[in-house]
């Protein structure tokens, strides 16, 4: 079978769709994801504050524990250094001093080793350097090597020292704290910059002379202490640090060394080893003596202001750390709870739509389609109204009503549309088929009175099938406009016996092969409506199938009911062709489909038998390249076969088939015409046949022949005449109720008047709808 019906609306291919999230599901993640970034921000927050308050009493702590050491050691290798550097010098009482200084740093250096235990942390450098403080100061008592590289390692374990409070007590990630810590280490440096020139000072001796090397080592010590007091210190100072800081350069012994500094770089001479120093440098060391004391007390308050500064920091942090949480924790809490009570509310409201959509649309739209499809009037009060709620869910809510409204006058008008096409076809089909019924009654009369011409009779026969045709397509429009075909059988007919009258309905119906593999029988209501989707199915596979293959209908009984397969060998068809034309045959289409395609509406008729019937019709391509399609009967419409009938019944004789003897001329023949007496209506009826071997059509009321006929007159055909024999149709059994009407009875056969010129045109405008018929069918091959 090939595609031959109308280009209806394609079934759209079933996409998967992407799983839709429910609302709840998403008011919920709306708190949800808010939330747990809220909270996930809060604990990160709250991590390096508490890492940070963590970090500030470490630093506290350590510096509390080994602090106050390392500035111990540091002023000790300081001292160590300057008298190093005076016994170098042979100063008087060097030695002395000496031996005391070296008692002193060992003693800083013991505690410092004992507390500097953390390996997170940057003690062991110092740890090391001082690993090397025998050694160098053996290098002092024997005088080996240069003063200088002697002098150099205790300055650079000073360095380290130095280093170490810049690295651990400094509080870089705090700014506040960075702050104030900076004017402590800078103090330090300053402090080291003013031993270095004692240092230098000392190492002139009695006499007063240093080495080019010592006195530019004095001017950058002085020339950086001067800038970390004017840069680094002073403008960092607080207001109670730097009033201490003046008294200690107002100080008369922090005048002295200002005056012996400018001294030194001023009144110095040259000399050939390097230079002599002014008189004024005897009074450098009681002036640095009670100085260095002042400043000393000013590196410890400003280290333990720092230290204080660094534990109320952390208290702060740890106070902002608890207020964070417990904000925090109140604004989640109502953000919950605002969430639960809107979330709830939405929902109740949302559910309330929704009952009121579930039941407008299943029951109340429904029902008011059905009064609409019914003809009676619809109360507006039963249909939703438009309230005009400015909120979401009310505008969700109108919006529903006005589809509403416009759904319903929509099937207002398609019940109206239906009902005047209803009105419309039928009187179309009633007045078409009283001259159907007249021309089945005219060709009846006329294969009465000419069936002994075998070639008149056998065109008879073909304008008897056109007519038949004419009728089924009448009824096709019955269908469509929503009618049913009458079915007039009272008793069951045999598969094989129905799938013959089906083959009779169709013009070329020689072409068709039927098989009934199984005995079975349908229901008397169903005969008609089961013919008619057959002989569609059967025509449609004979006109697009090649003119001298055979179509082949078959039925057997299956686990679902009754199987019946009609396959052709037409062309070949897509998939999607397929899936297009099987959806016709599943859902029925608009009018407007209809009537774009209203010359071919073939599968759309066997949709709504189909339908009707409960049946299924599925096309698809057959093992010989055309089509084959298959039609499932539901086993409710089947019932079983009398075992005991005859399966087929010989052609009893009638009027027609009686023929005298052969007379030696061929052309000569009588007609016998006995008195006609009631034939017994047999179970099924009988196939009747002409003496050509074609079908004779039966009446109503079929009037057999008197059995009592002579036999010698009854002469049979003879074997070259006879031809298939054909399946009888039983006119206007399937009728539709609207086309039951009396039929007209014509006293006068008009004579046909038409002029050979009419002829001719009539038959060239055939050729030529034929050849336009051809022309589609090419095109819709793939």
């Amino acid at each position: 079978m090939s595609p031959t019906e109308p280009e209806g609306i394609r079934r759209q291919s079933t996409t998967r769709r992407r799983r839709t999230v429910r609302l709840r599901t998403l008011l919920i993640w709306l708190a949800v994801v808010p939330t747990v970034a809220m909270g996930t921000q809060v604990t990160l927050t709250a991590e390096r504050l508490l890492a940070q308050s963590d970090k500030l009493r470490s630093d506290v702590a350590a510096a509390e524990q080994v602090g106050a050491p390392l500035y111990t050691l540091m002023v000790d290798m300081q001292a160590e250094r300057t008298a190093t550097a005076a016994r170098w010098a042979d100063n008087d009482g060097s030695e002395g001093e000496l031996r005391v200084r070296r008692e002193a740093t060992d003693l800083a250096a013991a505690e410092f080793r004992r507390l500097a235990v953390d390996p997170s942390r940057s003690f062991s450098e110092v740890t090391r350097q001082l690993e090397k403080l025998a050694e160098y100061r053996q290098r002092a008592d024997t005088r080996s090597g240069a003063a200088d590289s002697t002098l150099a390692y205790y300055s650079e374990v000073i360095g380290k020292v130095i280093q170490v409070y810049q690295q651990e007590f400094s509080h870089a990630e705090d700014a506040e704290l960075a702050q104030a810590s900076r004017p402590v280490v800078s103090m330090l440096q300053a402090t080291e910059m003013v031993a270095r020139e004692d240092t230098v000072l000392a190492l002139a001796g009695p006499s007063g002379e240093l080495t080019f090397v010592g006195y530019d080592q004095f001017v950058s010590a002085l020339g950086a202490q001067r800038y970390l007091h004017e840069a680094l210190i002073v403008p960092h100072l607080t207001d109670r640090d730097q009033r201490f800081y003046e008294r200690v350069v107002g100080s008369a012994d922090w005048q002295t060394k200002t005056r012996i500094e400018s001294a030194v770089l001023s009144g110095h001479k040259d000399i050939v080893s390097g230079i002599r120093l002014p008189a004024e440098v005897g009074g450098w060391s009681s002036a640095h003596a009670n100085f260095s004391v002042q400043m000393t007390t000013l590196n410890i308050d400003l280290a333990r202001s720092v230290l204080a500064r660094g534990e109320a920091k952390a208290g702060e942090l740890q106070t902002e750390v608890a207020w964070l949480i417990g904000g925090s924790a109140g604004g989640l809490l109502a953000v919950v709870v605002v969430v639960f009570f809107t979330t709830r509310s939405v929902l109740r409201r949302l559910n309330k739509l929704h009952e009121r959509t579930v039941t407008v649309a299943e029951q109340t739209l429904p029902d008011v389609v059905a009064r609409l499809q019914r003809g009676q009037s619809v109360d507006p009060e039963a249909l939703p109204a438009v309230t005009g709620d400015r909120d979401e869910v009310g505008r969700i809510s109108d919006a529903f009503a006005r589809a509403v409204e416009v759904s319903v006058d929509g099937h207002r008008r398609l019940a109206a549309e239906r009902h005047g096409f209803g009105l419309f076809a039928s009187g179309i089909a009633s007045r078409t088929g009283n001259l159907v019924s007249r021309q089945l009654s005219l060709t009846e009369d006329l294969q009465d009175t000419f069936g002994d011409d075998e070639a008149l009779l056998a065109e008879l026969m073909r304008a008897d099938q056109l007519t038949v045709g004419m009728r089924r397509q009448i009824e096709n429009l019955l269908i469509l406009a929503g009618g049913e075909v009458p079915d007039p059988h009272t008793e069951p007919m045999r598969v094989a016996d129905l799938l013959r009258e089906a083959a009779a309905e169709v013009e070329d119906f020689r072409r068709i092969e039927r098989q009934a593999l199984d005995e079975t029988s349908v229901e008397p209501s169903a005969i008609s409506q089961i013919s008619h989707l057959l002989a569609e199915l059967l025509d449609n596979a004979t006109r697009f199938s090649p003119p001298k293959s055979k179509v082949v209908i078959r039925a057997e009984l299956v686990t679902d009911g009754l199987s019946v397969e009609i396959e052709d060998r037409g062309p070949r068809v897509s998939p999607e062709r397929y899936e297009e034309m099987n959806g016709r045959l599943h859902e029925a289409p608009p009018y407007s489909v209809l009537a774009q395609n209203a010359h071919r509406l073939g599968l759309f008729v066997v949709g709504h038998l189909a339908d009707q019937l409960r049946a299924t019709v599925t096309l698809r391509r057959s093992v010989y390249g055309g089509t084959s399609a298959v039609v499932i009967l539901p086993g409710q419409l089947l019932v079983a076969t009398d075992p005991q009938a005859p399966r087929e019944i010989e052609p009893q004789p009638r009027v027609l088939e009686l023929l005298p003897a052969p007379d030696p001329d061929p052309a000569a023949s009588v007609s016998s015409d006995p008195a006609p007496e009631p034939e017994p209506a047999p179970e099924p009826e009988p196939v009747v046949r002409t003496p050509a071997g074609l079908p004779s059509r039966r009446t109503k009321a079929p009037v057999a022949v008197a059995t009592a006929v002579p036999a010698p007159a009854l002469v049979p055909v003879p074997a070259r005449t006879a031809r298939p024999a054909l399946p009888e149709r039983v006119p206007q059994t399937h009728i539709a109720e609207q086309l039951r009407e009396p039929r007209a009875q014509e006293s006068v056969v008009r004579p046909d008047t038409a002029t050979p010129e009419e002829v001719a045109d009539a038959w060239a405008d055939y050729e030529q709808g034929t050849q336009t018929v051809e022309e589609e069918l090419r095109r819709d091959q793939p």
